[in-house]
């Protein structure tokens, strides 16, 4: 058997090892569910808050102190105006009352109930309406003065019903539109993102806690440590498949569950190079930026052998993937910038940059560019990842630190 099939034999071995010990435990399966639970908070105090607003919005009402006849002016010119606005910044609920005797001491009444919330009243003549209003800068206020010049002008020109009776036809647009590809982008990165900061982090852990227990010892003492590394990191490797795996299933069968009109929305995020090739880029640059990553904290993960070590080099590493989400994120908002060109080429950022320049332009020549950019230092960042795991395992209550011993000088 050649040097070269023991070694991978060897790594498959170890890799086969951390992915067995690691999905077959009970603390897997809580792992694989906690984005469910975040979820679920996330949704129950999302409910929570909006059954809040809701409750204070179903008490609010506008009032216009009118005559019938010009109250139903107001009326169809507020059915009109409603269709055209965004059902989630809707104005109050309007109301006509009656004028008594005095409509100015009525409208300061209405404005000052107390089981409602009232941020308007109109009253007085269509040429010269009087607006009461409680906030110094009040849409409630401005909208009753459009409904005013409506109700007006409908008057002048003798106007009771509908004069336009439109013929809606909906045509499939050829491609995406542009604020869709920019929301595909930005979720491509924040997807990405979430996936290497809850996945790739984990290495740092594992290698502390097999330091601390002397398995990596034993490991090291029966196979080569450029196994052990490589094992190790195909072996998490496998179980981000698998993560990526369950919740992509999910994720793509929560179409079928939703509402017509929000299946509508997320049908109109597609991705420009379409969404079979997307969805093939999203997980090349997934094993790309995961690989990089992993390798990393791999690497330096070996360094550390206390939970405050631990500690001390996480937090640089989170904040080295922030950059990258931040850069990243830039960059799909502004593809054809030199920030998204600097941030497609930069190594770590690359992947994400590229994911979501997929989404934005439907040129598919650079992203084989890219990834023969990213492969490339996959295996460089493997390469120094694996001496920095050697120096870590071996050396680790050894000399300081020296480029040299890196670099196998």
């Amino acid at each position: 058997m050649s040097n070269f099939h023991r070694i991978l034999r060897q790594t498959m071995t170890i890799a086969r090892r951390d992915f067995v010990a690691t999905v077959l435990t009970p603390t897997f399966l809580i792992f694989l569910l906690a984005p469910m639970l975040f979820a679920s908070f996330g949704a129950l105090g999302s409910l929570g808050a909006r059954a809040v607003g809701e409750s204070g919005e179903g008490r609010e009402r506008i009032y216009v102190i009118a005559a019938p006849a010009i109250g139903d002016r107001f009326m169809a010119a507020d059915r009109a105006t409603r269709t055209f606005l965004n059902p989630e910044a809707l104005p109050p609920v309007l109301e006509v009352v009656t004028p008594d005797a005095d409509p100015a001491a009525q409208a300061v009444r209405l404005l000052g109930q107390e089981d409602r919330d009232v941020p308007a009243v109109l009253y007085g003549p269509l040429d010269q309406p009087h607006i009461l209003h409680g906030n110094a800068v009040s849409r409630s206020a401005q909208y009753l003065a459009t409904l005013a010049e409506q109700a007006a002008r409908d008057g002048r020109a003798g106007i009771t019903a509908p004069i336009s009776h439109p013929r809606f036809e909906q045509v499939a647009r050829a491609t995406g539109t542009i604020g869709g590809k920019n929301t595909a982008a930005g979720f491509a990165v924040i997807a990405l993102f979430a996936l290497t900061l809850i996945l790739a982090s984990q290495a740092v852990g594992t290698m502390a806690e097999e330091r601390s227990n002397k398995v990596i010892e034993v490991l090291a003492a029966a196979v080569p440590l450029e196994a052990v590394f490589l094992g190790k990191l195909v072996g998490m490797f496998g179980v981000a498949i698998l993560f990526v795996a369950f919740w992509g299933t999910l994720i793509a069968n929560v179409g079928a569950l939703l509402p017509s009109e929000d299946a509508a929305t997320l049908a109109g995020l597609a991705p420009a190079v379409g969404l079979p090739t997307f969805a093939l880029l999203f997980a090349v640059y997934f094993a790309a930026a995961y690989l990089l990553l992993g390798a990393v904290f791999l690497g330096i993960g070996a360094q550390a052998s206390t939970p405050r070590e631990i500690q001390m080099l996480s937090m640089p590493l989170t904040l080295f993937q922030m950059g990258m989400f931040a850069l990243s994120l830039t960059a799909a908002g502004k593809p054809n910038s030199w920030i998204a060109i600097f941030a497609e080429v930069f190594p770590f950022s690359s992947p994400f940059a590229m994911a979501a320049r997929a989404a934005n332009r439907p040129e598919l020549w650079p992203h084989f560019l890219a990834i023969g950019w990213q492969m490339l230092w996959v295996a460089l960042t493997i390469t120094v990842g694996a001496r920095l795991f050697r120096r870590g395992v071996l050396q680790s209550s050894g000399p300081k630190f020296r480029w040299s011993a890196l670099l196998g000088r």
